[in-house]
């Protein structure tokens, strides 16, 4: 097991959701007990490397729909590596995360069973259902086992290619990450989970935005204070 001591985190990111990465970058750094690097993978910059190339794909509903494949690569298919979707507020230690690393496998996640009812989420982006709907939205990559991720198969690999893990040999070498991490606000109706999950996430959309400013409720004031507690100034 690899052992080091800063833990890597790339999140994906879309200008239309700054305020949501830049809360969720705070909340990562106030509660981790451990050194982290956090990378957010602005895809003009992937491309300017050449790196990123393909075309926007007129069903992916974020900037970063792709771009979080490249991470073993931006990793120099070494050592461990975690992706988080922006529209998430971490309440834990992400140190806890970390911990569940385990070689066996070549990337880990939340297995959710998650079958959109909505045909429309944030912005008007159309909601697309598919097997192991929102497992990419949190990952633990073991980069060397990821080799497959090449920066060519990135590009031109079809969307359901890469979210449904087919670059993987067999579902077998996808490991399960526990402790209620990655929790969908709004989609499971089991609501006290909510407020025991140390990563939350609001994959429909989020109260950043203008219409949604209230509809996941105290889960919404939530994320206000933790904005409000980023932007506090040392002297007031």
């Amino acid at each position: 097991m690899e052992k080091n001591p800063v833990i890597p985190i790339f999140i994906g990111y879309d200008e239309r959701e700054r305020a949501a990465t830049n809360v969720l970058i705070d909340s990562l750094y106030q509660n981790s007990d451990s050194p982290i690097s956090i990378i957010p993978l602005v895809t003009t910059q992937l491309k300017n490397l050449g790196i990123y190339f393909r075309e926007k794909d007129p069903k992916q509903s974020t900037a970063f729909s792709f771009t979080r494949f490249l991470v073993p690569y931006l990793s120099n298919y070494s050592g461990w590596a975690i992706f988080m979707d922006c529209d998430m507020l971490c309440r834990e230690s992400i140190t806890e995360l970390w911990d569940q690393r385990d070689d066996n496998y070549s990337v880990m996640c939340v297995k959710h069973k998650h079958i959109p009812n909505e045909k429309r989420k944030f912005l008007n982006e159309t909601q697309l259902p598919y097997p192991k709907k929102n497992w990419s939205s949190l990952m633990l990559f073991n980069c060397n086992k990821c080799k497959e991720l090449s920066i060519e198969y990135v590009n031109n690999a079809s969307g359901l290619d890469l979210h449904r893990f087919n670059w993987l040999e067999g579902d077998n070498l996808i490991g399960e990450i526990t402790g209620n991490w990655n929790h969908l606000i709004g989609v499971y109706k089991e609501t006290d989970l909510d407020y025991k999950s140390p990563l939350i996430h609001w994959t429909i959309g989020g109260p950043w935005f203008k219409e949604l400013r209230t509809k996941s409720g105290a889960l919404a004031a939530e994320w206000f204070s933790a904005r409000d507690d980023a932007m506090k100034l040392w002297n007031e």
